[in-house]
């Protein structure tokens, strides 16, 4: 158990340092919210579906897709039962009318990306990642559907979500990313072994991904600041829920499956993630509580380094 632990930390350690790294920048002026803008895009657009494509192609075959992607019930179940959960939280702890929608939102979604990707792949190495990624199709359906509607409740703003952008949050650039890898994995022929420096593209540009991934959350920390970090009602809440809730009812549901141990141990640190990051994009879209989210991810992103480790442990007993 205590090698498993310090392997965590070591795990852990590697973000950290990256994150540290975005962080004293910050802090030195280099970085500002543009470059976290720009940052954000070059992830979410460019790197993250490149990193996908690349490591798709390589790891997939047929079979295993057809045997890995059913498994994208668990954590659709797992947060339709947290938002279920969710609003019982909201009238036990008295949650503020204004913040009920945003608090449940952030109470079942996580950050299966920007945080769940690369921790898992630190820990797990990068069998991890089909997964992490059938965790991240679910999550993100759920936030952009559920979970902007909870949002949206709160807002000042009453815009609605048309049609086409409502289609268009759901098919990010990852998840059409993805999309591709698999329509490639599905062809008689790899298309790589005629183009060869296409994959190796794809592989230098999906290389980007982690690191700037960790270094948008150090930026982030320190564009917020530790003086704003309260501790109240409400975030205790959704860290509860985030850290203690989500983690228990997923290690309860795959309790009964005989999916394999690693799976359950990647669904679980999935579930566990801090508070997903557009959620501070989208409370700001709908005139709802921006900064109060914002305060959440941050709070939510410095707890992870200190729960990420103990929960490895404890999913080593699985």
């Amino acid at each position: 158990m205590l090698a498993v632990f310090f392997r965590a930390i070591q795990g852990i350690l590697v973000v950290i340092v990256m994150i540290g790294v975005g962080y004293f920048f910050a802090k030195k002026g280099w970085f500002d919210r543009n470059f976290t803008k720009t940052i954000s895009r070059i992830v979410t657009n460019i790197a993250l579906p490149c990193y996908m494509i690349a490591t798709i192609t390589n790891q997939f075959t047929l079979d295993k897709l057809q045997r890995d992607l059913p498994m994208i019930v668990f954590p659709f179940i797992s947060m339709i039962i947290l938002f279920g959960f969710s609003l019982v939280i909201v009238r036990l702890l008295r949650i503020p009318k204004h913040h009920q929608g945003i608090f449940s939102s952030m109470f079942f979604n996580s950050n299966t990306v920007f945080i769940g990707l690369p921790v898992n792949i630190a820990l797990f190495g990068d069998k991890s990642l089909p997964f992490v990624l059938v965790y991240y199709i679910a999550n993100t359906t759920i936030f952009w559907t559920l979970g902007v509607w909870l949002i949206q409740k709160d807002g000042q703003i009453c815009r609605k979500l048309t049609c086409k952008e409502l289609i268009g949050r759901i098919f990010s650039p990852p998840l059409v990313g993805f999309m591709i890898a698999i329509i490639l994995v599905i062809l008689p022929f790899n298309i790589f072994n005629y183009v060869p420096f296409l994959y190796k593209d794809l592989v230098y540009l999906g290389g980007l991904t982690i690191p700037l991934s960790m270094i948008f959350i150090g930026i982030s920390i320190a564009g917020i600041g530790f003086k704003q970090i309260k501790i109240e009602r409400s975030s205790l809440g959704i860290l509860a829920g985030r850290f203690f809730f989500a983690p228990l009812f997923m290690a309860i549901m795959l309790l009964f499956t005989n999916l394999p141990v690693l799976v359950k141990q990647i669904f679980i640190i999935q579930s566990a993630m801090p508070v997903m990051t557009n959620a501070p994009i989208v409370a700001n879209i709908y005139g709802a509580d921006a900064d109060f989210a914002s305060i959440m991810v941050a709070e939510s992103t410095l707890l992870s380094l200190i729960v990420i480790p103990i929960l490895m442990a404890l999913v080593q007993l699985i």
